[in-house]
């Protein structure tokens, strides 16, 4: 009787951490200068630490690229028919109190807290810390930096907020002055009394 050998492939994911820059004391990029810097790299996602440091990230993986599109879309349906505010994709960057610059993967604030930002700040990085924010967990994303960021946008006036993990299928949930509520493999999850209504279907994100 012969015998046959099965090889199989593994496939390793290695996590990665975001490209950092060390920037201050030496070189100091005022804001306006970061803005330009960020247009003329539009192929990368970046960011900046309250220290002045810049974040450099690579374009997601098409898989998550495909589970953000869902998120957005139907974050994007409940702001229309609801109306009470504005939504963002991960391709809009917010100046928190802190003086740092993040672009979460969703985002939604309130539409008279908008509409009070002046034109030409709205046109860059507003000066402002969304109400609701969404961070989207890929395949190779280092996770604790995910959940200092998190924390962070909570500390900055952030009033809820959820980090999805894919990989654990987890779902992380941010509130001021409450600890972070974890949840394992939910179906659905609602935006309690910030966005009522608002009922994200994760069968579509897992």
């Amino acid at each position: 009787m012969k015998t046959k050998t099965m090889k199989t492939q593994t496939t390793v994911v290695i996590e990665t951490l975001p490209m950092v820059l060390k920037m201050q004391p030496n070189i100091i990029i005022s804001d306006e200068q970061f803005f330009d810097f960020c247009q003329l790299n539009r192929n990368l996602r970046i960011e900046r630490n309250q220290f002045g440091d810049l974040l450099i990230m690579s374009p997601t993986d098409s898989e998550t690229g495909e589970r953000n599109f869902n998120l957005i879309g139907e974050l994007g349906v409940w702001t229309k028919q609801d109306g009470t505010g504005v939504g963002f994709g991960s391709s809009g960057g917010f100046t928190l109190p802190n003086g740092a610059v993040r672009s979460p993967d969703a985002a939604w604030i309130k539409r008279s807290k908008w509409e009070a930002i002046p034109a030409e700040q709205q046109n860059k990085f507003a000066p402002i810390a969304p109400d609701f924010v969404i961070e989207l967990r890929s395949s190779s994303d280092n996770l604790n930096p995910l959940q200092e960021k998190m924390q962070e946008y909570i500390d900055n006036g952030v009033k809820l907020a959820w980090l999805i993990d894919r990989k654990q299928r987890k779902v992380f949930i941010y509130r001021p002055g409450q600890a972070v509520e974890e949840l394992d493999n939910p179906q659905t999850l609602t935006g309690e009394d910030l966005l009522p209504g608002f009922i994200l279907d994760l069968s579509q994100i897992w």
